[in-house]
């Protein structure tokens, strides 16, 4: 068998029509299949790769942890400089009250770590999360998450969780003193780039306060950057309890981490020990990578770059057939009339040199999640296609 064949064989497929472009390098701003055809990637790897594919400060701390060690014990027991810079470099650019990471493989451990610490911190059972809400696919991530459809398959799920709509006093209403936490994303992502209202933001935040409930903000798709802030809730005046990363926090390796005080973390410490733990989470390779991905981030100024590259987007991105454009920075929905309207343009778009992708929840728009590094004329670029594709 050719290599597609085995794709298709060997490796477990989650739907029954993959894209299949077969990718034998990716580098800045672009894909390259193994024809040699290059493709302008606008979603980067879904909000992955926010300083771009391969950026040399990554790869170069890549080699350098190499070089040094790979595994060496489960995650907690040794003194690791990576894992240890990593999260003072987090910490030293979170608020003050979330001064402690545990770093884990994904984003979707990450939530699961986060559901677990609620439930140890408050002892409480119940959990409320929001429609169309996206949080991973692991079972207790999946009981959280906020379509049926992806959910029914595999039930029974776990017991407790309330959704309501996003932006609904229904949900803060809720809210009582047998609610551990509330878990939502800063943007709904999935959801084809929902905004939370500021004060419905901040009415949530006194509500939680108020009942001793944990406020749970997944900022996996919009943190590094990706909204014009360094993390979504900093566009919003309001703090959470306790923060999930991913996607962009590793730099193009895998990576998660929930984020908290350090008071809330030291109750996994005991009753019982090892109250949550990892083989791989925080691995020395992933949190170097990570790390001199976020340095670059900061360093090049990218995240002054965004909301002019949203506003050049969305200037340009008029057309009959868009009915509209959601974006918070470089997270941007293009809703068309339906979902084959969707498909269609992606396949035109992908003859065409551009790669791009839909929503889980939003499956009439067309997902814009380039590296923050994509230029205004590569902007010009995607656009005209897309347009033309239109």
């Amino acid at each position: 068998m050719n290599v597609r064949q085995l794709f298709q064989q060997r490796v477990a497929q989650t739907s029954p029509a993959p894209v299949g472009l077969h990718i034998v390098k990716a580098e800045g701003n672009y894909l390259y299949d193994d024809e040699g055809k290059a493709y302008l990637d606008l979603i980067g790897g879904i909000s992955v790769c926010n300083v771009g594919h391969r950026h040399p400060k990554v790869v170069a701390a890549i080699k350098d942890q190499a070089d040094q060690y790979l595994h060496i014990m489960v995650y907690g027991e040794l003194v690791q400089t990576p894992q240890v810079a990593y999260a003072n470099l987090i910490a030293e650019n979170m608020p003050a009250s979330l001064n402690c990471v545990y770093f884990t493989n994904s984003g979707a451990e990450a939530t699961e770590g986060a559901l677990k610490l609620a439930r140890r911190v408050t002892g409480r059972p119940n959990i409320i999360s929001c429609i169309n809400s996206y949080h991973g696919a692991t079972l207790g991530a999946l009981s959280v998450m906020g379509d049926e459809y992806w959910r029914n398959a595999f039930r029974p799920l776990m017991p407790g969780v309330n959704r309501f709509h996003y932006n609904s006093q229904e949900l803060i209403d809720a809210i009582d003193t047998q609610t551990g936490c509330v878990l939502i994303e800063t943007v709904q992502a999935e959801a084809g780039v929902i905004e939370p209202n500021i004060e419905w933001l901040q009415k949530l935040r006194a509500k939680c306060t108020e009942m001793g409930t944990l406020l749970i903000f997944d900022e996996i798709q919009c943190g590094f950057g990706r909204t014009g802030k360094l993390w979504g809730f900093e566009n919003y005046g309001v703090v959470p309890d306790v923060v999930l990363l991913g996607k962009a926090l590793g730099a193009g390796m895998p990576m998660g981490a929930f984020v908290s005080s350090f008071e809330n973390m030291w109750s996994f410490t005991e009753n019982p020990i090892l109250g949550h733990i990892t083989t791989f989470g925080g691995h020395p390779v992933s949190c170097a990578a990570g790390m001199a991905g976020m340095q670059a981030l900061l360093e090049e100024k990218l995240i002054d770059t965004v909301a002019t590259k949203e506003k050049l987007f969305r200037t340009l991105l008029v057309h009959p057939a868009i009915k509209a454009v959601r974006s918070k920075g470089l997270l941007m929905a293009i809703e068309v009339a339906d979902m084959d309207k969707v498909l269609a343009t992606l396949e035109k778009a992908m003859k065409k040199g551009l790669f791009s992708d839909w929503f889980l929840f939003a499956s009439n728009c067309i997902r814009i999640a380039p590296p923050l590094t994509i230029t205004e004329d590569e902007i010009r670029k995607a656009c005209e296609v897309l347009l033309s594709c239109l």
